[in-house]
């Protein structure tokens, strides 16, 4: 079990007696590790510069106060924890790279088989297939001049299809792809196309695609430990009315790190926040040793970290690496899923998760009379109600009245007061901002193994688009735990359609 507030570690994994005690390679004065405690404004209100609540304040607000803070202390990680985060995300990234040790791997680190970017000579009309945590979309795009034009776009939400048959959904996905041609005159032809499937997934080549796990609260039977790319064309084949030519299966962080690079030719990895969370990024072909395949130019690839999985407790249920950091909520978020123990990293840090963490800890502070007079309703008890987009509208709210919050709550049944919203506010910010600073300790494990100065990231998702606080947050902490490198995230646009699209441009460029 998680506790409530979490415990420090030093290298080696052992747990530190003294909180304040700073990681060894820890070169951060005591202000910047006095940035990384407070979180925003609204932190910084409820307490003084010692931790304690404002004396400002009368008695009642300074209980209510220190029982606030006491909640979320637990979502604010000190410099030197977020140190050993990301030694400790590197660790299982040497790991998943290592033929000795990638199937005890956390991080399993997948070879793509995308070996080029774009180098500006692509061309030609490009279908692009995308199935993700929450959408299923079809694009149709042409490629020349050096310039991406989406000439339409189909998206179908397939929420009800989590629990069908691995048959009936690729049906579904081969039914969406006709309809999507015929209505673009597209039927007689047989085009190129990119096929983003953002699943955990090990490939033998770039058209080959075994699912190992499904994630994202997906149960879809009969996929698992199968091609996807075969179970595809199999439901194409089924139809007989369409002709496609797939050239690649990627996922969406190597398509956002290949449709950024399209513009930012030194572009090295690539970030997914979005409904979930993954990242990749170039390495040299000499340092991936699980690598069965040619060694030919060029000497690199693009590793697929499966980062997601970090953390995740064995079979028997034994703690993983974040186990220290693990709270009551993240436990309870965990026994609410259907793979529960694993993806603890998405968990703590993705769209799908974020909202129902701030749920758990409404309710809590709800029964211990802080917020809202005490007053619980069974629509906030209702799991996953929360969304995880509430937490942008309420942080990015600066209306005097707290609008967005209020009209939020007034759904749950709740009619709130100005001091309520701050609350919230500060809840909001707790999770948004510890989400943000873990994944930024991945990323700053990323940019150290990649060893350039100077590092362009490009990222997509909603949760990272949308969020008010989260870019600057990952800026700055990815600058303090990375403080020799220059580390630059650029949105990328539409990495899981355009991007694959790109794929399929650059896998056509290969083989002229």
């Amino acid at each position: 079990m998680g506790n409530t507030c979490t415990k420090a570690r030093s290298e080696d994994g052992k747990t530190i007696s003294d909180p304040g005690q700073l990681g060894a390679n820890s070169d951060i004065n005591s202000d910047e590790n006095e940035l990384m405690l407070k979180t925003t404004s609204n932190y910084e209100d409820t307490v003084d510069d010692h931790g304690q609540a404002n004396p400002n304040r009368n008695a009642d607000e300074n209980i209510e106060e220190n029982e606030l803070t006491s909640m979320l202390k637990c979502m604010h990680h000190r410099i030197d924890q977020l140190i050993d985060v990301k030694e400790l995300m590197h660790r299982e990234m040497m790991k998943g790279l290592s033929k000795d040790t990638h199937n005890t791997a956390d991080v399993k680190m997948y070879p793509t088989y995308v070996r080029a970017t774009p180098d500006g000579t692509e061309s030609g009309d490009f279908l692009a297939l995308d199935i993700g945590g929450t959408n299923l979309r079809v694009l149709y795009v042409h490629i020349s001049d050096k310039v991406v034009k989406q000439i339409a776009e189909t998206r179908h939400e397939i929420k009800d299809l989590k629990k069908v048959t691995g048959i009936q959904l690729f049906d579904y996905v081969a039914e969406r792809l006709a309809e999507f041609m015929e209505k673009n005159g597209l039927k007689e032809k047989t085009l190129p196309l990119g096929f983003t499937f953002s699943f955990p997934y090990v490939q033998k080549g770039l058209t080959s695609a075994t699912l190992t796990a499904w994630s994202k609260d997906f149960e879809v039977s009969g996929v698992e430990g199968e091609d996807v790319y075969v179970l595809l064309q199999e439901a194409i084949k089924r139809r007989g009315d369409i002709s496609v030519n797939v050239l690649a299966v990627i996922n969406d962080t190597t398509g956002t790190l290949m449709s950024c690079a399209f513009e930012h030719h030194d572009c090295v990895a690539g970030l997914i926040l979005g409904t979930g969370t993954n990242a990749c990024y170039i390495e040299k072909l000499e340092n991936v040793d699980i690598w069965d395949g040619d060694t030919l130019p060029p000497q690199q690839i693009i590793i697929n970290t499966e980062w997601g999985a970090f953390g995740d407790r064995d079979a028997d249920g034994n703690g993983g690496v974040l186990e220290h950091l693990i709270t009551e909520y993240d436990d309870e978020i965990n026994r609410s899923t259907v793979n529960d123990g694993k993806h603890i990293f998405e968990k703590m840090t993705s769209g799908m998760y974020l909202g129902e963490i701030v749920r758990l800890i409404l309710v809590k502070l709800t029964k211990a009379g802080v917020i809202f007079n005490g007053n619980i309703t069974d629509d906030l008890e209702t799991k996953w109600i929360f969304k995880t987009k509430y937490i942008s509208y309420i942080e990015e709210d600066t209306s005097v009245n707290n609008e967005a919050c209020k009209s939020i709550f007034k759904k749950f049944g709740l009619e709130i007061k100005d001091e309520d919203c701050e609350k919230v506010k500060t809840v909001c910010s707790a999770v948004s901002s510890r989400a943000a600073k873990l994944l930024s300790a991945g990323i700053a494990a990323i940019v150290c193994q990649v060893g350039r100065k100077e590092v362009i990231c490009g990222v997509d998702g909603s949760l990272y688009k949308y969020h008010p606080n989260i870019k600057t947050i990952m800026a700055e902490t990815t600058k303090l735990l990375a403080p020799f490198m220059t580390v630059q995230y650029v949105e990328s646009s539409d990495g899981s359609g355009r991007g694959a699209a790109i794929v399929a441009a650059v896998a056509q460029r290969l083989k002229k």
